[in-house]
This record gives structure tokens, C-alpha cells and sequence, in this order.
């Protein structure tokens, strides 16, 4: 199994072999789609298939879920970035365009079908306020050297911001659904069944 469009590249170049899975998440809207998305193809044994993550890891949703500890500020801490680094996409900071909106046309587009998706229900987390910084300086728009020389500073903030929520520093969110499309070579008979329940 392959994860990863770092994985593919270097595969490719260095020839090391082919695979019966080759999967993809939070990577593939970074990358050349249709350029990685062909060598993937090329990549895979007879019957594989490539498998694309949908999920949203950093944050929770808005639920009517019942918690064991409170949910973070979330608008607060949006509101604190902002005050940081204004509210220019991220996209405006020398990044690629987002394409996540076109990946199902770009699969299609160099010969798959599908998808085959499998979804696994969202469920409540217990998150410290050391992963809630962590998941915040994780994201593109908000990762450290975007913060440059006041990157210490809005840390301090975000966790005084944080400890004023809760002095326990344990919050709780319900999270999204998980997604895994499963998109196959044409001429494949593969057949990935989805799990039971």
C-alpha cells in the first residue's frame, strides 16, 4: 500500500514497484492532479485501485450532541487568527488554487470509475488544548511561518484564549463523517467490499 502523492513521485522515479492500494487524503488538492493522479494509475497492480480520504481532522461540527467537556471557541480563535494575519485567503499567500472541488472530473478524467464510497459516522472527541494549537498551526492558512516573528505571541494568546474557556484545558467536539472514495481503473474487477453495520 501506497500513501500519498510524495509516494507516488518518488516511486516513479525510483522504481519501486507497483501496488495494490494507492491512497490519498488531506495531500491530493496540493498537488498536479491529473499529472499524479496518471502515474498513480500506472503504479497500480492488475485489480488495484486508488483510494481518496475525505476528512476534516482539525475541527469539529456544530451538533446538537450532547459533550463531556465544553467545545472549543471556535469563533474566537477564528477571530484571533484574523487578528494575526488578516482575512486574505490563503490561496493569495503563494499558494496553488484550491482544486478539491474538481477531483471526482480529474479521476474520471484519466480513466477511472467510480467512486465506490464508504463512509464511517462522525463521533465525539476529547481534544487538550495542546491539540487544539497543534491543529491550528497544522492548516495552510494558519501554519507557523505564516505568523513569522509573532508566532510565539499568538501562540501565548491562543492558549490564554484556551485556558479562559476551560482551566481544565480538555475540550470536546463531535466530528464529521469520514468518507473514503474508491476509484478504479476501467478495465479493473476489483471488487473493495464496504464493511459490514
Amino acid at each position: 500500500m501506497c500513501t500519498g502523492g510524495i509516494c507516488v513521485q518518488r516511486s516513479c522515479r525510483q522504481g519501486l514497484g507497483q501496488y495494490r492500494v494507492i491512497s490519498f487524503a488531506q495531500s491530493f488538492h496540493w498537488m498536479d492532479q491529473a499529472a499524479v493522479a496518471r502515474t498513480a494509475l500506472g503504479m497500480l497492480e492488475p485489480g488495484g485501485a486508488c483510494v481518496h480520504v475525505h476528512a476534516t481532522t482539525h475541527r469539529g461540527i456544530d451538533s446538537d450532541a450532547v459533550l463531556p467537556y465544553p467545545r472549543p471557541p471556535r469563533s474566537a480563535i477564528d477571530e484571533l487568527i484574523e487578528r494575526y494575519l488578516g482575512s486574505a485567503s490563503p490561496w493569495g499567500k503563494g499558494l496553488p488554487p484550491n482544486k478539491g472541488d474538481r477531483e471526482a472530473e480529474v479521476w474520471r478524467a484519466v480513466g477511472c470509475h467510480g467512486p465506490q464510497r464508504i463512509e464511517v459516522p462522525g463521533h465525539i472527541v476529547g481534544r487538550s488544548s495542546d491539540q487544539i494549537v497543534a491543529a491550528i498551526f497544522s492548516l495552510s492558512s494558519s501554519t507557523p511561518h505564516l505568523f513569522g516573528e509573532r508566532r510565539e505571541a499568538f501562540e501565548a494568546d491562543l492558549r490564554r484564549l484556551l485556558h479562559d474557556a476551560n482551566h481544565d484545558d480538555i475540550f470536546s467536539e463531535q466530528m464529521r463523517k469520514t468518507a473514503a472514495d474508491i476509484w478504479r481503473p476501467a478495465a479493473s474487477s476489483l471488487s473493495i467490499a464496504a464493511p459490514a453495520g
